[in-house]
């Protein structure tokens, strides 16, 4: 089997190269903006440079494509977030580019990693299945973004199988590094992650669901091996409150109004303290929380990371400057 893999080199890609390295019958080869070093997860697979925001990227893509059994699109910018256009180009226009490219040299399979912040707003106290609306969080780039990608795969179904793997918050330790770069910036230094933060200002509605890189390419994996059709919610338990969270970071949760941390989030994003826009505050107060039952039941999956643990791999990884290495993207 055959499989191409965009943003191979990104937090999911290099969990997914590892879980496919495994599986002796699959082929892999990875699309990134620039090939990585020749040094794991990367060796041993074929790799082909494009940028998919680039006008023409059809081209190159429909070669990597040819003789696919599937293709998993991972390819997604979140920075630099005070250029939309720029991501737009990326994850819209350049998610278009590789369902057109996909579906022109006959791929019989593609998956597209979508996520939690496709969905509509909901109550934090249910969980949502996969036929929850996916028109996003308005005030979030992210949200508009994913979702509007989930709208345009509707009319690539007549021509092939189509997967959703929609996740909560996927984290790895090898990717610390990458994740505190892209949300926090220089304003929360790594150090500090060395030590107890004794408080945590957040919302009390600030509940999250994660789920490790590893546990998303398993699924990804599963879903390849049984063409699983349709969207999947992929989560693993337990959620997160603000009271879990500040129990990891070994200090106490500290309730405030969340127009305060959206007022604070706005503040330091103009000024330039750091990268995170409010609209990501309004998407983890609103974004809902997922019932992943039926990974579970159709895929087979089952975390073998529970949320927790997860989170406190990452606190670890980024006081300790884990990342992947030669990433050049999340």
């Amino acid at each position: 089997m055959k499989v191409v893999v965009t943003g191979a080199t990104g937090n999911v890609g290099t969990a997914l190269l590892r879980r496919l390295a495994g599986e002796p019958d699959v082929e892999v080869h990875g699309i990134s903006r620039r090939p990585p070093a020749s040094a794991p997860p990367y060796q041993g697979v074929a790799w082909t440079p494009v940028d998919i925001g680039q006008p023409g990227a059809e081209e190159l893509l429909g070669v990597a494509f040819e003789n696919a059994d599937a293709v998993v699109h991972l390819a997604w910018l979140i920075q630099p977030s005070r250029d939309e256009r720029a991501l737009y180009r990326t994850n819209v226009a350049g998610s278009s580019r590789v369902f057109t490219a996909a579906a022109k040299a006959g791929v019989p399979h593609l998956v597209h990693m979508s996520s939690v912040g496709a969905y509509s707003p909901a109550s934090k106290d249910r969980r949502v299945d996969e036929l929850w609306p996916v028109d996003g969080v308005k005030s979030s780039f992210y949200s508009r973004h994913k979702a509007a990608v989930e709208h345009m795969l509707n009319q690539y179904e007549t021509s092939m199988l189509i997967s959703r793997p929609r996740p909560g918050l996927i984290l790895q330790a090898d990717a610390a590094s990458e994740i505190r770069d892209y949300f926090l910036g220089s304003l929360v230094p790594k150090a500090l992650f060395r030590h107890r933060i004794p408080i945590l200002p957040v919302p009390r509605d600030l509940v999250l669901q994660f789920v490790h890189s590893d546990d998303v390419a398993d699924a990804i994996a599963r879903i390849l091996k049984q063409r699983l059709h349709g969207p999947v919610n992929l989560v693993a338990e337990p959620v997160i409150t603000p009271r879990a969270l500040a129990d990891v970071l070994g200090g106490r949760h500290v309730a405030i109004p969340p127009r305060l941390l959206r007022l604070l989030a706005n503040v330091t994003w103009r000024l330039r303290l750091q990268p995170t826009p409010p609209g990501w505050v309004d998407l983890a107060l609103t974004a809902p929380l997922l019932d992943a039952t039926r990974a579970r039941t159709e895929l087979g999956w089952q975390p073998a990371h529970d949320a927790q643990q997860t989170l406190e791999a990452l606190v670890r990884g980024i006081g300790e400057g884990k990342h992947v290495p030669a990433s050049p993207v999340l």
